[in-house]
């Protein structure tokens, strides 16, 4: 059994990019678009205070509904799967990347340069940062470049976030406030942050969540949206090389095939199960998947790598309101800049972060000895152990993809509708390889030198080994025989198919990338729309 359903665009996936493509092309275009996404709905807004409590009071995860038992896979990072996806529960940091992230080979002699500039993808960056809601504070040119000012102001540092400024400045070294999609203005409906630390899940609506995008697009009859229906395989016209239907098994029916036919496919489902559906989908000549003629569906999977440590710092350190909120420099990130530390030893590049999160020591009710502490002697003990206080430092640093860092069937494991589940598989290529001691050395060296500025101590260091903010396994480029997509998103083998948001990286740069993929979806959106009639009301 089926049943058929038609539209102008169908896009594949209920995450964030999916959120950042269906709300401009309806708001720009004439088009009937539908939104299909295999989880369900998350907890609404007016849910999430109690669960909050649930998660403070008892440790609850607050997301309970937010994957697939059988759909996850070795080696990925999280297994959200709902409508509003892994932007659920982001922590919200919404840095740029630099222009060096765009001309790698350009500018360091390694890896690719993507088919795009930063300057083209300033405006984009812009619109995302309208759309989601970002507070955040213009660094110093010409370390921190952007066309237009943020959309609304930083979130306030605390007292201590001030003292760490001071310090890092001190040690020559310009930082700010780290931007977040939290408001601290009311934005697009949505509540001011409160700062009341448990971003995991907001009880307010202040962080963005791509679950309020897809509701304000269903109140105004944009879009359709079809939760709990898995898409199993895309299918081509008969003797062409256009996609005909996208067909798909809902949890709730598991016995009838529901085949969608569109003009326009819009894959968003990500870094894992965008390259994992193509693979799934091959048929006919295309005996190793979709969109793969450059056998590069599923290669070069991305990401970036951090150092971190906890340091000691002779300030008095006092607890904060919103232990989340960090400072962010991009002084080592772009060493080629005025300014910059240069390249005394090679490429290398990273960003430098201070957290506020373990900064102070509170107050306590026993001394070392057990003794009770009230009034008076709870003052004084805590006045004399807030001397010193710690925080943590991360410097995130450039990982280049190997090719053979892969998306791949996994021929053990399936889902309950048979279909083989991704394994993935991070490989960093040789140049990475051959310098990640040197950098991870070079990262340790900026936290001695900072430290030391404040006549502190380094108590430890860690390296993070978890390909950290994942993306690549269909890379944009100009050369068909080297990518996957075009810089827009559309397929090189097939021109009414778009893979939008983090699967199209070329690499993964040294900071978060939800606002490059948000910006890079908003870029696909405005060229799909290019097909439809402009909206006149």
């Amino acid at each position: 059994m089926s049943r058929i359903e038609e539209a102008d665009v169908v896009i594949i996936g209920g995450g964030i990019t999916a959120a950042m493509v269906a709300e401009k092309l309806t708001e720009e275009r004439d088009a009937d678009v539908i939104v299909v996404e295999a989880g369900t709905h998350s907890a609404p807004l007016e849910q999430r205070f109690e669960r909050r409590q649930r998660y403070i009071d008892y440790g609850e995860n607050p997301w309970t509904d937010d994957h697939i038992e059988d759909q996850s896979a070795p080696g990925i990072m999280s297994r959200s799967m709902a409508v509003g996806g892994q932007a659920l529960h982001w922590g919200g940091t919404t840095p740029r990347y630099t222009p060096e992230d765009f001309r790698l080979h350009s500018m360091f002699g390694v890896h690719t340069d993507w088919p795009i500039d930063y300057q083209t993808l300033d405006p984009y960056y812009q619109e995302a940062e309208e759309r989601i809601g970002v507070a955040g504070e213009q660094g110093p040119e010409p370390l921190d470049p952007r066309g237009a000012p943020y959309p609304m102001p930083a979130v306030p540092l605390s007292w201590t976030l001030d003292r760490l400024r001071e310090w890092v400045n001190n040690a020559g070294i310009p930082a700010w406030a780290n931007p977040v999609s939290k408001n601290t203005v009311p934005w697009r409906g949505r509540n001011v942050c409160q700062r009341c630390d448990t971003c995991n899940i907001c009880p307010t609506g202040a962080k963005y969540t791509p679950d309020f995008s897809f509701q304000q697009l269903i109140a105004a009859g944009r879009i359709r949206l079809h939760p709990r229906t898995l898409v199993r395989r895309l299918e081509l016209e008969d003797g062409g090389d256009r996609i005909h239907a996208a067909v798909a098994r809902g949890y709730d029916d598991p016995e009838t095939d529901v085949v969608y036919r569109a003009r326009t496919f819009v894959l968003a489902a990500g870094y894992t199960w965008s390259p994992h559906l193509l693979l799934l989908s091959a048929q006919g000549r295309w005996a190793d998947g979709l969109a793969n003629s450059s056998g590069l569906v599923g290669r070069y999977m991305t990401g970036h790598r951090n150092v971190g440590a906890m340091v000691e710092l002779p300030m008095r350190l006092l607890p904060g309101m919103f232990f989340g909120h960090s400072l962010i420099s991009k002084y080592f990130q772009r060493p080629t800049v005025a300014g910059g530390p240069g390249l005394p030893n090679g490429f290398m590049r990273h960003d430098f972060r201070v957290w506020e999160s373990t900064s102070g020591r509170g107050p306590r009710l026993r001394n070392d000895a057990g003794a009770l502490l009230l009034g008076d002697d709870l003052m004084a003990d805590w006045r004399a152990r807030t001397a010193t206080g710690t925080t943590r430092l991360r410097g995130y640093y450039d990982v280049l993809p190997d090719r053979d860092s892969r998306v791949t069937l996994d021929g053990t494991t399936r889902n309950r509708f048979g279909d083989p589940l991704p394994h993935l598989d991070f490989r960093d290529a040789t140049v990475s390889r051959e310098l990640r001691q040197r950098t991870e050395d070079s990262i340790r060296s900026v936290f001695e030198r900072v430290t030391a500025a404040g006549g502190g101590r380094v108590l430890r260091t860690f390296v993070d080994d978890t390909q950290d903010h994942p993306g690549g396994g269909c890379r944009m480029g100009d050369d068909p025989a080297e990518s996957v997509v075009d810089s827009w998103g559309r397929s090189h083998d097939h021109d009414n198919l778009f893979v939008v948001g983090a699967p199209t990286l070329v690499s993964g740069g040294v900071n978060n990338g939800t606002l490059t993929f948000s910006a890079l979806s908003l870029r696909s959106a405005e060229e799909i729309g290019r097909s439809f009639p402009a909206r006149t009301g």
